[in-house]
């Protein structure tokens, strides 16, 4: 393994095998040579990252509860800016604050963290905020959460002779982090790591709050083979399903368009928590699902376009 991508989270996690977590950690921490300081959600990244007593963060580190890391960057932000007057700071950093990144899965992120997220970047706090998005609550038994797409199978809501699986859509929260009017935010993918790179370096020179919305897929709850992470991530986006587009200044940028768009069946049948829609009386269900990301895809694209 590369040295270079283990100086500030270490190998011997406990992450899943197939887990694109890790991943997604390394490409932002190592998007700036810069000292950061890291504050963490509750979630599949702490979980199996910090098994008392030992743990592979190289960087300083909080644990945060489920819904406060948001809150906890903030409070490093207020922290740093107060410690800048103290002699010691200044000597030690030259007058430079360290990166501050907080990280959070979707549960923390959609659901139990949105409000100290929406204070946070309402105040304008220096922090980039990553969300690792696996689409549900998977540390704790695979419940469906406010990221759960329409028509999945979770344990919460899950799918059967009374119900298709989820039947609400899931949250824009690009939109919802947009409406607080910070200068840069992104839609990312773990299967698409140079394009990750590029937006966390970004993310971490804005001043003010930045934030990343990454793609996980995820072994457990969408049921596919530990090797094809990066295949189901990749069609996430060759779909449309998840595109690739930044939001800087307002002025929204489309990353990625695939040359030849594939059908949403392709990224559905990968899964086995799509599965029950594969038959006669689903089938209905999953043209809903083309019909709304044919109809997200065309709003981007008006977006882009200003229209």
């Amino acid at each position: 393994m590369n040295k270079n991508l283990t100086k500030k989270l270490a190998p011997g996690h406990a992450t899943c095998a197939g887990c694109g977590i890790p991943a997604i950690v390394r490409t932002v921490l190592g998007a700036t040579d810069e000292p950061v300081i890291v504050s963490n959600a509750t979630g599949c990244l702490e979980v199996t990252t910090t098994i008392y007593p030992n743990t592979s963060w190289k960087v300083p580190y909080i644990h945060s509860a489920f819904g406060n890391a948001a809150a906890t960057a903030a409070g490093i932000d207020a922290a740093q800016k107060a410690l800048l007057k103290n002699k010691t700071l200044r000597q030690a950093q030259g007058k430079k604050p360290a990166k501050i990144v907080a990280f959070g899965g979707d549960g923390g992120t959609y659901d139990i963290g949105l409000q100290a997220l929406s204070g946070a970047l309402e105040r304008g706090h220096d922090f980039l905020y990553v969300c690792y998005d696996n689409e549900g609550y998977m540390n704790t038994g695979c419940q469906r959460s406010g990221a759960t797409p329409y028509g999945a199978n979770t344990e919460t809501q899950p799918a059967g002779t009374q119900s298709f699986g989820k039947d609400k859509q899931r949250k824009d929260l690009m939109e919802i982090v947009k409406a607080h009017g910070i200068k840069y935010l992104a839609q990312a993918n773990v299967a698409y790591l140079d394009d990750l790179k590029r937006k966390a370096k970004k993310a971490l020179e804005t001043p003010g709050p930045s934030f990343l919305l990454v793609l996980q897929p995820c072994t457990s709850l969408w049921r596919f083979p530990t090797s094809d992470y990066v295949k189901v991530g990749k069609l996430a986006t060759e779909t449309n399903f998840w595109p690739l587009y930044e939001i800087e200044d307002g002025k929204y940028t489309i990353n990625y368009t695939p040359s030849n768009k594939k059908p949403i069946e392709e990224f559905l049948k990968t899964q086995g928590r799509f599965k029950h829609l594969f038959t006669s009386r689903n089938k209905n269900i999953i043209l809903q699902i083309q019909q709304q990301i044919d109809e997200n895809w065309e709003k981007l694209q008006k977006k882009v376009s200003g229209i």
